[in-house]
């Protein structure tokens, strides 16, 4: 029973800190404090009240519009808060009452806003980045497994696409190296390289799937960020299980 319960609150908790998450990727790209003004309507800027906040449901209520200006209000909120809410239940299902679970909320919460402004902004910003590097840097000693695997993760991450970055500056940003060098300290061994192949994969994929659909001409960028969030969620959840995997394959 407590079990189901923390479960749920873990999905509630994630519902509130999604809607967070989408005022952080709204402002950090423009400068602008994440905490004043109150969150408010960016057409007509009234307050919100707090049952506008209400995560999926007050945008379910009004419809995906402003009450005042009948603005629209964008299907990524809620989808957002819907999606941290899931990822938060997921987490703690996976990893329960632990530092693993901290380091995994915490990995959520930097990845989110991460790939919603690299998506819109094509931006990996450092005041996400540097961090989170610090923060799982110091938590790595708690999290279960030898202490020393998510600093060599974190350094073989970053030092594989700083010479990715080298060979071919243009296909792979000093963002994605940071951001990979973070991914490594948050998930350590063999986790890591479970993320970085599934993102290059991931990545691969998807932008051949644009090219051939005419979406995107080979002269487009598309944006490595969100594949390697992508990848790390799934290393974090479900890590050691596509390792097996993995090695069932090859030998």
């Amino acid at each position: 029973m407590n079990s189901i319960l923390y479960s749920w609150l873990s999905v509630i908790t994630g519902l509130f800190v999604g809607s967070f998450l989408n005022v952080v990727a709204d402002r950090l790209p423009a400068g602008e404090s994440i905490l004043r003004p109150p969150s408010h309507c960016p057409n007509c800027q009234r307050q919100l009240t707090p049952w506008e906040l209400i995560p999926v449901l007050s945008w379910l209520a009004l419809r995906g519009r402003c009450r005042t200006c009948y603005a629209a209000i964008p299907w990524r909120v809620p989808l957002v808060e819907l999606a941290t809410g899931i990822l938060f239940g997921l987490v703690w299902l996976r990893f329960g009452w632990s530092w693993n679970l901290i380091a995994g909320i915490g990995l959520v919460c930097l990845l989110v806003p991460l790939t919603l402004i690299d998506l819109q902004h094509r931006l990996l910003l450092n005041v996400l980045v540097y961090p989170g590097m610090v923060f799982f840097a110091l938590l790595s000693p708690r999290l279960a497994g030898f202490p020393l695997w998510p600093l060599l993760a974190g350094l073989g991450a970053f030092g594989f696409f700083l010479t990715v970055h080298l060979i071919a500056p243009r296909g792979m940003g000093m963002g994605d190296v940071k951001l990979a060098g973070m991914i490594g300290l948050a998930l350590g061994l063999p986790e890591t390289f479970v993320a970085l192949f599934l993102g290059i994969i991931l990545g691969g994929v998807i932008s051949l799937v644009l090219l051939g659909t005419g979406l995107k001409s080979r002269k487009d960028y598309v944006p490595f960020g969100p594949f390697l969030a992508a990848g790390a969620l799934l290393a974090l959840l479900w890590g050691p299980e596509i390792w097996q995997f993995y090695l069932h394959i090859l030998f």
